[in-house]
């Protein structure tokens, strides 16, 4: 394969794995640009593989993702599955919907289940969305039903983490 030729393959992957109308929450966010850096590509098309190194930075409307690595797979139709991030800090963010506040989230290790829009964060896990704020070695989020579970430890985590949350009271109409 040419140099040129697989320049074209990995972008063209990279957009078809990214593009998949249920993967971003936004109605926008599925036509925005695509744009990525890294230090280093292994882009395996049998394997349905794509792996970033190097400072990545993965960002397409109101979703964005880094990492010091991020490996992103897709299934046998193309579709994207999942993103992994991992790093000293990996990060997301997006917005769920227009009328939800933005979704940040850390951990050394950030996993973006696609098809269930569900995120996994692993060791010093941290949520924000909004006023709230949960931490703990395991957080797992469910973006269109805002349901966070969360842990102490888990599979990966070398200590345990105490699970904290605030939770800002709502807003009263009126005195």
């Amino acid at each position: 394969m040419t140099r040129p030729l697989a320049s074209l393959l990995s972008a063209a992957l990279l957009a078809t794995m990214l593009a998949a109308p249920a993967a971003l929450a936004l109605e926008g966010d599925a036509s925005a640009p695509i744009q990525v850096e890294a230090d280093r590509l292994d882009l395996d098309d049998r394997a349905g593989t794509a792996v970033y190194q190097g400072d990545v930075r993965i960002q397409q409307g109101s979703m964005q993702l880094t990492g010091d690595r991020v490996e992103i797979q897709r299934n046998d139709a193309g579709q994207l599955t999942t993103a992994t991030a991992t790093g000293q800090r990996a990060y997301l963010e997006q917005k769920p919907s227009p009328d939800q506040p933005l979704v940040r989230a850390w951990g050394r290790t950030v996993i973006y289940h696609v098809a269930e829009r569900r995120i996994e964060l692993v060791d010093q896990a941290e949520l924000h969305q909004g006023g709230d704020t949960f931490d703990g070695g395991y957080l797992e989020y469910f973006l269109d039903r805002r349901v966070v579970q969360a842990r102490s430890d888990a599979q990966g985590v070398g200590e345990s983490q105490r699970v904290r949350m605030t939770l800002e009271p709502e807003q009263q109409d009126g005195p």
